[in-house]
């Protein structure tokens, strides 16, 4: 029997647990919204309340009979073309590291593009697992990362025999993809599987235009923010898997180590919804969506002092495979300040928060929700800045390294080196010492820095201007940088 997608199972259970009048002494504890302070109630709304309960002895019954959950999780593989599909209210950060878990163990090893999201970093702390790092296609004169290409993968394969798989970032938050088919190919002829930090591409799945949906080119495993590009709540994420290399109830063993024991039904909601509306109208709002984007970008490219990157930027031999047009990354080098700078004027001004933003870029995400109007906001807000690069032009500047000065020897173990002893040090004695903690300009969220890495003065000089300037490194020990966390030992291991 084909699956219904007409069906909404987290939807139609909460519709009927209402219509059943059903009356909860168990969490949560405020009661359909009864008990919550009414002046959160005015904010948030009863909506947000009434959707809150619980998944099992709420949604469904105690032994979850109903398969509310399960049936929602099939009809979203289906969508996908994935044999299994599996939600999670805890985001792609954990979606990610039960991927790996299920992939590798401790003390084994995994091929990881250095481009990777902090979570993965988290992932490799908490696991143990020895990442083989594979280095991304750098772009030097945009000062860019790409991901890395399937020969890079292979090079590290016969370099790293050992290792059980291997992941790769696609696309990455600038809208640049990999060559999925290829790096798959790879992996499969090593016989190893391939996980897809695909944080970034809930949309791909549904329309030809867009850069390759790492199910259909192959992956193993894949992991989705329906939050990003979806129509989900925030922490909505999804997991998908194929193929025979893994076993489905290890990675659902793996995602209930890792997650919470009380999902919340609302981020349960918004993935079904998101799926089932792109399933039925899927290309028709991707269509709407890529034609606003090309619109957009020819206007913003009129704009003095912008260059909105487009696929001849991204894409080509030693840059990426594939472009992601919805990412609009305006690169206003010429208009001499930053990002930082100009993503403050524009929340200051017109109270326009930005997608991304680093020491020469600002970067506007459009998804299906935008539309004329919307865009017809930004770019007044982009021309008033335009207007007033004048005022802007005081920025500090941030000393970006080549790509070779970006990269440090990894002489410890992530989890080792984070769960060693550590002293702070001031940030101009930090040079030669062993990285005790984690360093990632936010966003996009790529580290910098990793526990266990050889602190170079490239990278310590680009991270100290760049605080200078404006970047954020929320998870600094000391956020200014004065001084940096380090294994309290005098010589690293080698």
């Amino acid at each position: 029997m084909r699956p219904d997608h007409d069906e909404a199972p987290v939807l139609d259970a909460l519709t009927r647990y209402h219509e059943a009048d059903e009356l909860g002494f168990s969490p949560p504890g405020h009661k359909q919204a009864r008990g919550a302070d009414p002046r959160a109630r005015a904010v948030l709304g009863d909506a947000v309340y009434f959707g809150d309960v619980l998944a099992d002895g709420g949604l469904d019954d105690r032994l979850l009979r109903g398969r509310v959950l399960e049936r929602a999780e099939e009809l979203m593989a289906d969508a996908v073309h994935a044999e299994h599909t599996f939600f999670s209210t805890c985001g792609s950060s954990l979606s990610v590291k039960a991927a790996m878990l299920t992939v590798t163990c401790p003390g084994h090893s995994l091929l990881v593009g250095r481009d990777a999201h902090k979570s993965v970093v988290a992932g490799l702390v908490l696991s143990g697992v020895r990442p083989a790092w594979v280095e991304p296609e750098w772009d030097a004169e945009r000062h860019l990362a790409h991901p890395p290409s399937a020969a890079a993968y292979d090079k590290a394969f016969t370099e790293h025999p050992d290792a059980d798989g291997a992941l790769v970032t696609s696309p990455t938050p600038y809208g640049s993809a990999a060559d999925l088919r290829a790096i798959a190919e790879v992996c499969h002829r090593h016989g190893k599987p391939l996980i897809v930090d695909e944080a970034w591409g809930a949309h791909l799945p549904f329309h030809d235009a867009l850069p390759s949906w790492a199910m259909d080119a192959g992956a193993d495993v894949c992991v989705t923010s329906i939050h990003k590009m979806g129509s989900g709540l925030e922490q909505g994420s999804v997991f998908h898997l194929q193929g025979d290399l893994l076993d489905p109830a290890e990675l659902a063993a793996r995602a209930d180590l890792l997650g919470t024991t009380s999902p919340n039904v609302l981020l349960y909601a918004g993935i079904d919804a998101w799926r089932r509306q792109m399933v039925q109208h899927g290309r028709e709002l991707m269509d709407r969506a890529l034609g606003l984007a090309m619109r957009t970008r020819a206007a913003i490219e009129g704009i003095d002092g912008f260059h909105v990157n487009d696929e001849a930027d991204f894409c080509g031999l030693g840059r990426a495979a594939e472009f992601d047009p919805l990412p609009v990354v305006m690169d206003i080098e010429t208009l001499d300040t930053t990002g930082y700078r100009a993503a403050d004027w524009l929340r200051e001004h017109h109270h326009i928060d930005m997608h991304l933003f680093d020491h020469r870029r600002v970067s506007a995400q459009l998804t299906h929700a935008d539309d004329d109007r919307t865009t017809a906001r930004l770019l007044t807000a982009l021309r008033d800045l335009a207007d007033h690069a004048d005022e802007l032009r005081d920025a500090p500047r941030v000393d970006v390294p080549a790509p070779v000065g970006l990269r440090m020897e990894q002489v410890r173990l992530p989890r080792d080196a984070y769960f060693a002893d550590h002293t702070d040090v001031p940030l101009d004695k930090a040079e030669g010492r062993v990285a005790g903690e984690m360093i990632t300009p936010y966003p996009p969220g790529i580290p910098a820095v990793l526990p266990g890495e050889l602190l170079t003065e490239p990278v310590l000089r680009y991270l100290a201007t760049g605080v200078r300037a404006g970047m954020n490194l929320p998870d600094a020990a000391d956020k200014r940088l004065s001084t940096i966390r380090v294994v309290a030992e005098d010589r690293p291991d080698r």
